[in-house]
């Protein structure tokens, strides 16, 4: 018994059908092994396009890879379509030396080597090239403008460059990584469901794949943008590592240290220590930062979102702090 799905056999196979079956999944075909198939195609004169002697363009053959998203299939159909195209008089196509010919129905005839330009392909997908190099210039230009769309608290500008990218054939999971970084980088505590919206769109990508996914993407965007805006974490973290790089390994305060064994508790590792489940509220005046760095300050929460709860608690805690000094 042979079985083919599109679906996900753990929720559209019956469980004891399922359990005496092995499962094998076919993954979407890479970039690699679709050039493959087109160069395959253009070459082979007795199944493929071979006898119209036609040359691809690079921009066509990328365009073509780009919309097949891993489907032979398609693909292939969208191959022949814009050979068809090119090779008709008055086609987008171009012969690469002089001569003009006809092809019968069989696609037999003398026409010299004409070219596939993006044009025909366009042409036959009814989809426009959109100029877009994941590895050069406007890759970093719109991821830029996403980003700083986002920031700027612009909803519209985000999914208006999400879509430029996703249209263009960008990782949509490049794109979430990024997402999942600005919920810490530009929004942090001011709204912390905003890490858990981008890594849940990211995650809702992956179940449904496109282009269904695109849209938990999209919602995670305007979510983001419409979030209210907090470097903190991330200015806190970078004023954390600079003074790790500046001081260097310091010691653990030995009030803080784990003391497992007896010699330990000897040398004063815990002695000490306050548990701050036994004060009020939770908490109790005490230091945790090395004592070349008591006193040092990393994390400034601003008034917006949910942060400006965190910054009243914090400048609580630290009049607490302040006051036990003073006794």
């Amino acid at each position: 018994l042979i079985g083919a799905t599109t679906e996900n056999p753990s929720f559209e196979v019956i469980s004891p059908l399922l359990s005496r079956c092995r499962v094998i999944t076919l993954e979407a075909l890479g970039e690699d092994d679709l050039t493959r198939l087109v160069e395959r195609a253009l070459a082979d004169k007795d199944l493929g396009l071979g006898r119209l002697d036609l040359a691809l363009d690079a921009d066509a053959r990328a365009h073509l890879i780009r919309i097949a998203d891993g489907d032979a299939r398609a693909l292939l159909n969208n191959l022949e379509i814009a050979a068809r195209l090119a090779v008709e008089p008055g086609g987008p196509g171009e012969t690469a030396s002089e001569g003009t010919g006809a092809v019968g129905a069989e696609g037999e005839g003398n026409l010299a080597s004409r070219r596939i330009p993006l044009a025909a392909v366009e042409q036959a997908l009814q989809h426009k090239a959109l100029g877009y190099d994941k590895d050069g210039e406007q890759h970093y230009n719109i991821i830029s403008a996403f980003h700083k769309s986002m920031r700027g608290s612009d909803p519209d500008a985000a999914l208006y460059w999400l879509a430029r990218m996703l249209e263009a054939g960008e990782d949509p999971l490049y794109v979430a990584r990024r997402m999942v970084r600005f919920a810490s980088e530009d929004v942090g505590n001011a709204d912390p469901y905003a890490l858990r919206m981008a890594v849940s769109a990211m995650e809702a990508f992956r179940f449904i794949g496109r282009p269904e996914g695109e849209l938990c993407l999209a919602q995670a965007a305007v979510y983001l943008a419409c979030a209210p805006k907090s470097a903190g974490i991330y200015k806190a973290y970078k004023r954390a590592r600079e003074a790790v790089r500046k001081e260097g390994n310091l010691p653990v305060p030995l009030h803080i240290r784990n003391a497992p064994t007896g010699l330990m508790r000897k040398l004063g590792y815990g002695k000490g220590y306050k548990y701050a489940h036994d004060y009020k509220e939770g908490y109790v005046a005490q230091e945790y930062l090395p004592d070349k760095l008591v006193g040092s300050v990393y994390y400034f929460p601003t008034e917006r979102g949910y942060e400006k709860q965190l910054k009243q608690r914090l400048e609580r805690w630290r009049r607490l702090r302040e006051g036990s000094k003073n006794r």
